[in-house]
């Protein structure tokens, strides 16, 4: 093809091409480590639009970079290279009605999420997956992340909310999977092969998605801890204690807490005491008889009992609770507004918190005395967001971040845990996953994109290194 770009606006028409000034948006990741500015981005209307950019720039031997909402963290959704086309789905923004027997709905990859809990409110429904970035991020990229969020241990990440995909794939053909069932034995999973790909085996352009009950009542708390261990041990009480109704666990420290205060405009915390280690445990039912306030008062009681629990207050209004999970929101954003920092996406088995924090400190503190380290993440699932900020005084890390990455990630995997819990593995971290994980898993996935991208068009360089 002599000229792709010609070939593609024709395709899309004036509306779905942006190039030059248009397309500089699209074209660096949320952290502006990476992207380069590609031939355009393409931005096309429906599946079938989709399907013809896709086989265009096969043809033209021309890399595909699908990209949601752009709010990744490993520069997995921007181009690596020149000879690229970014393909934003973002007005792809079909809602269907939801099924309110079956407890399911259809939308199209371009919908914001925020903009589907909204859709849904009226229909007592809800869709379970909640993060900082549901403002701007997209179903498809969260497909194509496998997105956990903050109620991912109660309801699963998105590959566990799934019922049914879309997908067009390299060679331009459309997989319809759109099944909206559970039980769907009929051969390999394919819908979960999508899911965390990362579009490196084709874009995810409609999915069924599975929903539930809205609540209709809530209990939640903000608890100082004894420390981590303790957090640990009183979530595992909180398991059992309140069972099915336990529906949000995180945790963070003070060292967070500060920076969010710091920075973040509006932010109060309303406790009378400090401490190193905080608890935001939410209870939810669908039923109004069920005593959440009591479940989680007697659960606050034993805490301390057992010193576990410094402090604590249940939350006494939708207000308060707001504020409550802004305290723990806020922290990737007030360690932002604070300088120069270090993300580390961990995952351990909740039980092992408190020694990957204890462990990993002295790592970090070896590489670089004074380093400020801000955990905080899902107790429920055991994801830690291990995120540093250099020493008071300094700018930045003096050229150690391969080294706390690399060590941090060791650690991770002895304890039997992931150095990608959520994040994925991008472009940042190929080279990363190679060291960490063994040859035959990386070479399964190698095969695997292989053959299902033997041109090497769908994002390459991000998730797996191809082989030819």
């Amino acid at each position: 093809m002599a000229d792709p770009v010609s070939a593609l606006q024709a395709i899309l028409g004036s509306k779905g091409w942006l190039s030059g000034a248009d397309a500089e948006p699209y074209q660096r990741d949320w952290l502006n480590r990476y992207g380069v500015a590609p031939l355009g981005v393409a931005r096309p209307a429906n599946t079938a639009e989709v399907a013809a950019l896709v086989l265009a720039c096969r043809e033209a031997g021309v890399a595909v970079i699908p990209q949601g909402g752009n709010t990744g963290l490993c520069g997995g959704a921007v181009a690596g290279q020149p000879n690229a086309v970014i393909v934003s789905l973002s007005r792809m923004t079909a809602i269907g009605e939801p099924d309110l027997d079956s407890g399911s709905i259809a939308v199209e990859a371009g919908v914001v999420l925020a903009a589907l809990h909204e859709a849904l409110e009226p229909h007592g429904l809800m869709f379970p997956m909640h993060l900082g970035a549901e403002g701007s991020a997209r179903i498809g990229g969260l497909i194509g992340t496998n997105a956990g969020g903050s109620h991912a241990f109660r309801y699963g990440m998105m590959q566990d909310l799934v019922l049914g995909l879309e997908v067009v794939m390299p060679d331009g053909t459309v997989w319809d999977g759109l099944r909206a069932v559970q039980k769907d034995n009929a051969g390999y999973q394919l819908r979960k092969l999508f899911c965390g790909s990362e579009g490196t085996l084709g874009i995810v352009t409609r999915a069924i998605l599975r929903l539930y009950p809205t609540p209709r009542q809530q209990a939640s708390a903000l608890l100082v801890m004894s420390d981590f261990a303790g957090a640990v041990w009183f979530g595992a009480f909180l398991r059992g204690e309140a069972g099915e109704f336990l529906a949000g666990l995180e945790f963070f420290s003070d060292v967070g807490l500060g920076l969010a205060l710091k920075h973040v405009p509006d932010l109060a915390y309303q406790l009378e005491t400090r401490g190193d280690v905080y608890l935001l445990v939410e209870l939810t039912s669908g039923s109004q008889r069920v005593p959440l306030d009591d479940i989680l008062a007697s659960a606050l009681e034993w805490g301390m009992e057992h010193g576990l629990v410094v402090d604590g207050a249940l939350a006494t209004s939708g207000a308060q609770r707001a504020q409550f999970w802004r305290l723990r929101e806020e922290q990737p954003e007030g360690q932002r507004l604070e300088g120069e920092q270090l993300k580390h996406d961990i995952s351990v088995p909740p039980g092992a918190i408190a020694r990957f924090i204890e462990a990993g400190a002295e790592l970090c503190h070896d590489i670089l005395p004074g380093t400020r380290i801000n955990p905080f993440g899902h107790l429920g699932d055991g994801n830690i967001h291990y995120n540093l900020s250099p020493p008071e005084g300094r700018a930045d890390f003096d050229g150690k971040a391969g080294a706390f990455a690399d060590a941090l990630s060791a650690l991770a995997t002895e304890m039997g845990g992931s150095f990608a819990a959520e994040h994925g593995l991008g472009r940042a971290k190929i080279a990363m996953a190679d060291r960490n994980r063994g040859p035959v898993e990386r070479e399964l996935m190698a095969r695997l994109k292989n053959a299902l991208d033997p041109s090497g068009t769908m994002n390459p360089g991000v998730l797996v290194r191809l082989s030819q």
